[in-house]
């Protein structure tokens, strides 16, 4: 009798086992779908909606789609840019500055340093063509040539840092490694930062003390439909103080100096400027077809790419002055070297300011006698 009971107890709880068991799997179907061959598609649980109607009624290509275009979501945290999943204008600065920039920049600045090769190959250095005369006069004094120097120092380092930024990686770090390509990368950031400062200071200082002399004069035409005497030995157009090459060169650098450094200080104070915006916003104004939605992210890519376009072009431009200053022309750098120059090089390249000299200091005017072409 009692095996009997013992047994039908055992059957008993056997069944209850079971029964918990199939409850337990019941109520875990996501054991079912360890099997992929047994997978069920989303949409057929949810009768062809994404499941939690998360959408409504929008389809998947128009939800990427937007995504894909920048659309700016919503985020509870206090960046608003978080909010931007996609920016697809971060591919448009990336293949700017990454394919044509470098490699455009790059044959810009050996372009030029080619043509000043050729040029003094076809027509040598520029002499003084009466000789040196001993007698020497003032051209620049302390001050000029201190906002020259300021100005001209600070612009090498931050051409040289800059260029690192944009060329360093293929250029000096196959040279010198990574180790030593990423301190004076580093450093270079740093010199790039705060060298800015002293280039705007020598950029103020120069506007303040040669805009004056740099307003374009009925001399200047003159002056460029004859090459500045620079393709002819026995040609030397009447120039004042500045002839109408180094007033171009001083707009080019006065104008181009003040639109890389509103761009650098943007840079590096991200996202506290609104310039392309004001600016794209005040062309519209006037009738232009142009694009006035600028993001905060959209200005720092302008931001970066206008300073290094603005950046090439500069140092494209000063090579040229460095060549005439130094080799292409006999003279020149003593006018800020000891900011004294020979009398006859002022004579041939600045004859009337020779002249305003002579009339200040009581003197007769000194008259060029006209010189017979080669």
């Amino acid at each position: 009798m009692r095996d009997l009971l013992s047994r039908r107890a055992a059957v008993l709880l056997g069944l209850i086992g079971l029964v918990l068991l199939l409850a337990v799997a019941a109520g875990t179907p996501a054991q079912a779908q360890l099997d992929p061959s047994r997978t069920v598609p989303p949409e057929a649980l949810a009768g062809g909606s994404v499941p939690g109607n998360t959408l409504g009624s929008s389809s998947d290509a128009d939800f990427w789609r937007a995504v894909r275009t920048g659309d700016q979501g919503y985020v509870s945290i206090p960046n608003k840019q978080a909010g931007v999943l996609v920016q697809s204008y971060g591919e448009s600065w990336r293949e700017f500055r990454n394919a044509l920039l470098k490699v455009y920049g790059a044959w810009a600045l050996l372009g030029m340093v080619g043509l000043l090769a050729l040029f003094f190959l076809l027509r040598g250095r520029v002499r003084i063509q009466a000789g040196r005369s001993g007698r020497r006069i003032v051209r620049f004094d302390g001050l000029d040539r201190f906002a020259h120097w300021v100005t001209a120092s600070s612009f090498v380092i931050l051409a040289l840092t800059g260029m690192n930024v944009l060329w360093g990686r293929y250029l000096l770090l196959p040279l010198i490694g990574p180790d030593v390509f990423s301190a004076i990368t580093i450093a270079g950031k740093y010199a790039h930062n705060f060298v800015a400062f002293p280039f705007m200071i020598g950029l103020a200082l120069m506007l303040v003390l040669w805009v004056g002399h740099n307003i374009p004069n009925r001399y200047d035409l003159g002056w460029l439909l004859r090459g500045g005497g620079l393709f002819s030995k026995h040609s030397h157009p009447h120039a004042k103080k500045f002839n109408a090459g180094q007033k171009i060169l001083f707009w080019i650098v006065i104008l181009g100096g003040i639109s890389i450094s509103l761009s650098g200080i943007a840079l590096m104070f991200p996202f506290e400027t609104h310039l392309w915006g004001k600016t794209l916003g005040f062309a519209a104004d006037l009738g232009l077809d142009v694009p006035t939605d600028i993001t905060p992210m959209m200005e720092m890519q302008l931001n970066s790419i206008w300073h290094a376009v603005v950046a090439v072009a500069l140092i494209a431009v000063i090579l040229g002055h460095i060549y005439i200053g130094t080799i292409g022309m006999e003279g020149a750098f003593e006018a800020m070297g000891s900011g004294r120059v020979d009398e006859n090089w002022a004579k041939e390249h600045h004859d009337l300011w020779v002249a305003e000299l002579r009339d200040r200091a009581g003197e007769r005017p000194v008259r060029r006698r006209p010189q017979p072409a080669e």
